[in-house]
Formats: structure tokens, sequence, C-alpha cells
């Protein structure tokens, strides 16, 4: 039998990439959207924006690099802040989140297993232990990158009303990219499977 052709394997890659969507239920799409899409650019916007102001206000201008805790605030030390942070954050408040959901009985856990789903195997199952991998994956991915694009576009000096815009676009952005990914990763933690059991222990009425 010969092998499969490389559009061949490539049409197994894209069908089990769309498969992901259609294996949610409409109640899990609509929390997705609602929550990790829709909530979750409009609480990055305020909450970046918001913390940027208070970090700055008092500056004339913000400085490209500087030294953490130290040298004040700068655009790299802060973009990179925020790398770690934001996904810190996110896996915290959506696990939050999804247990809540679920105990109300509005959302059931994804069902997914590590046999079903191979690369859970690879992630850590503690609330607080996947928060930290979620932060240092996604600055180690996006870090480089994004400081060497700030380096070579020569970013100086901005002003404290351009760094505030840019910490809320970027935080928007980022929250884009990595919330979905983590509001999945909470349906399918330990923590959800347990809100499940203390529901399902709950006497009706």
């Amino acid at each position: 039998m010969s092998e499969p052709s490389t559009r061949d394997q490539a049409t197994v890659v894209e069908v089990r990439r769309s498969s992901l969507w259609s294996q949610l239920s409409p109640e899990h799409r609509s929390y997705m959207f609602w929550q990790a899409i829709v909530g979750a650019a409009i609480v990055n916007l305020i909450l970046n924006s918001a913390i940027a102001w208070l970090t700055v206000h008092n500056e004339d201008t913000v400085v490209r690099w500087a030294a953490p805790l130290v040298g004040g605030p700068s655009t790299i030390t802060d973009t990179v802040g925020t790398l770690f942070i934001l996904p810190l954050l996110t896996t915290l408040i959506f696990t939050t989140l999804a247990r809540r959901e679920i105990r109300a009985g509005k959302l059931q856990p994804l069902g997914w297993t590590r046999e079903s789903h191979p690369f859970l195997r690879r992630l850590p199952e503690g609330t607080l232990q996947r928060g930290l991998a979620a932060g240092a994956i996604t600055t180690l991915v996006l870090g480089p990158p994004i400081v060497l694009a700030i380096i070579l576009l020569d970013i100086g000096d901005v002003s404290t009303g351009t760094f505030v815009a840019y910490k809320a676009v970027f935080g928007v952005a980022l929250g884009l990219l990595v919330t979905p990914i983590l509001a999945l990763w909470a349906l399918q933690s330990p923590e959800a499977y347990e809100a499940a059991e203390e529901a399902a222990e709950e006497p009706i009425g």
C-alpha cells in the first residue's frame, strides 16, 4: 500500500483542527464567544488601560528599556511582564468561572481524556501550575519576537498617552490569542470535574 501523499496528510491535519470547534456543544460555544472572546476583550481593555495609567501617570515619557522594578516603567519590561501575567491571571479567573458555571448546571466539563486528546498528557493539572506554565510558554514564544520588533522599529521614548493606548491594544490582542485556549483548558481541568461531581451531589429542589 502506498504512503499517503503530502496533500492527504495536510487534509487530515486540517480536519483535526476544524473538528476541535465542532466537538463543542452549543452551550460551550456560547460560553467561549461571550466570555472568552467578548467579555475577556472588554476586561483586558479596561484593566490594561487602568494599570498602564496608574503605572505611568506621574511620568512625562516612558523609555524603551529600564531595569525591572528599580528602573521605572518601560515599553519592553512592561510588555514582557504582560506576556507572563496576563495568561497567569486568565487561567486563575477562567478556572474559577468554569467551576461556577458547572456547579450552576450551565455547563459541563468537555469530557476530553488524555487518551482521546493526547496533548493533555503534557499539561499540568493544578490551577496555579497551569497558570505559571501558560505564562512561561507565552513569554518564551512571543517575548523574543516582540522585543526584537520593538528594537528593530527603533521605538524610543513615548508619551504616557501613547503608552497607555499601546498597553490597552496589546492586552486585548494578547487576550484574544490566549484566552480561548486557556478557557478550554479550564473546562477540562480537574477543578471542572470536581465541580460537576459537587453539582451532581447537591439535592434537587
